[in-house]
């Protein structure tokens, strides 16, 4: 396992659109190359490319069935992505509540 240093963050992993969309497909059940890369409008190369940045941040799990490999979701790492944004969402709560507080205090 490479060290944290090494590996590549899951910030920096989810931000990019095709590893988004690659994660949802892999959400459901574990996909080959080969099938991924019909999903989207880009080489076989490239969504392997994808595929490594996904590995390097724990996200994605691959194993070799005979000339195939076959990827599958590994959702723990997305807990610090999600712990991260609960943050923000308590913050936008108070925000909303205030505005809330704002606009009914108007129409009294």
């Amino acid at each position: 396992m490479p060290s944290s240093a090494a590996r590549h963050d899951v910030f920096q992993a989810v931000a990019d659109p095709t590893r988004r969309k690659i994660l949802k497909l892999l959400a459901d059940k574990e996909m080959p190359v080969v099938s991924l890369t019909e999903e989207f409008s880009i080489t076989r190369t490239a969504v392997n490319k994808h595929l490594f940045v996904l590995s390097e941040a724990g996200l994605v799990t691959s194993k070799k069935i005979g000339r195939e490999t076959r990827y599958s979701l590994q959702p723990e790492p997305l807990q610090e992505l999600q712990e991260w944004l609960s943050f923000f969402e308590i913050y936008w709560d108070n925000k909303l509540s205030a505005l809330k507080n704002l606009v009914e205090c108007d129409d009294d």
